[in-house]
């Protein structure tokens, strides 16, 4: 008879998985699905694109790993997620922001966003998305866009021309003015005013591809989420061409960046695949509705961020059914309970 005390077994908590992937390597995956959005950026915006990004990154690990040093705990800025975090607030942010406005942004990202709740897996909103929220406090800085094929300065006093951007003509219901502008064509390629990493629908496209390929996010809240914006901007159009509106709405603003790689975050986002379509569902409501009804022009910032919010009501109430467990059994274990 074995004696199952000499085995030494070592006991420990679930999923027993073997496998490869880690944290570091899915966010190193994150980073080179983002690289096409920025070489265009550097395109269409000059080499400041490309500084401001590098900056916002080099902010985030630094203040990761300042505060991990003065509290005493383990450095984490191995695993790459601060240096995501960076590259996304930037692209969230005009390519005419000052660096020491991004490293504001940094800071409440990292040490206020995440790492007063724990660091990695442990925050409950989207660290950039949250650091681009509270950077709307300097909203003149926030709302200054250049022009397509602009040149920022890198260093001193950044003077360009500001242009108005696709999302301030759907605001006002001018389809016609912005059909004068620019064709989808142009909204698709990214030859249009914007956000930093926003404008091209197409390297977004290209980096969804990959994290598909490489299985480090579902279609699930990418799909359903823009997809719910396309049905509704097509149902209920605010111009002459129900099919030119919806495409306008679905290609202008921060939709495809946000889907793609905000609303997927692990952390902020639903377990089960049936929860990740309400969220994605419950993104593309809430952005519609600020796009149509709000001040504010463009709304993936805060229906992200609002979604977040409801995150563990959704994983409370959309659970997978135990492997056999029939369905008739939880309802009369719920009746017997009393709830």
């Amino acid at each position: 008879m074995t004696d199952y005390k000499e085995l030494r077994l070592k006991a420990s908590s679930s999923p027993h998985i073997r496998t490869k992937e880690d944290a570091r390597s899915i966010m190193i995956d994150v980073l080179i699905a983002l690289l096409p959005a920025l070489a265009f950026a550097v395109y269409n915006f000059g080499l400041r694109a490309l500084t401001v990004t590098l900056f916002s990154m080099a902010g985030c690990v630094a203040f990761e790993a300042l505060y991990r040093l003065i509290s005493r705990q383990k450095q984490t800025v191995g695993d790459c997620s601060a240096a995501v975090t960076g590259m996304l607030l930037a692209f969230v942010c005009p390519v005419t922001i000052p660096y020491w406005t991004i490293l504001i942004g940094d800071f409440f990202a990292i040490v206020i966003v995440k790492q007063l709740y724990g660091g990695i897996g442990k925050n409950f909103l989207n660290p950039a998305l949250a650091g681009r929220a509270f950077l709307f406090s300097w909203a003149d800085i926030m709302s200054t866009w250049a022009a397509p094929g602009t040149r920022a300065a890198v260093w001193g006093a950044v003077d360009v021309v500001t242009y108005p951007t696709p999302m301030s003509y759907l605001h006002a219901n001018d389809l016609s003015g912005l059909q004068a502008v620019y064709d989808p064509v142009q909204m698709f390629i990214g030859q249009h005013g914007g956000s930093l990493g926003e404008v091209s629908a197409m390297c977004l496209l290209l980096g969804f591809v990959w994290l598909l390929g490489r299985k480090v996010i579902l279609w699930n809240i990418p799909v359903s989420y823009v997809g719910t914006v396309a049905v509704l901007t097509f149902l209920f159009p605010r111009g002459n061409d129900p099919m030119q509106w919806m495409l306008y709405n679905v290609l202008g603003g921060g939709l495809l960046l946000g889907a793609i790689f905000m609303a997927t975050d692990y952390v902020t986002s639903p377990v089960s695949r049936r929860g990740q379509i309400i969220f994605g569902v419950g993104c593309g409501l809430i952005t519609v509705f600020i796009r149509y009804f709000g001040s504010y022009n463009e709304g993936v910032c805060y229906s992200i961020l609002c979604m977040n919010l409801v995150v563990w009501l959704i994983d409370k109430y959309v659970k997978p059914r135990r492997f056999g467990v029939p369905r008739t059994s939880i309802f009369k274990k719920k009746e017997a309970s009393g709830k």
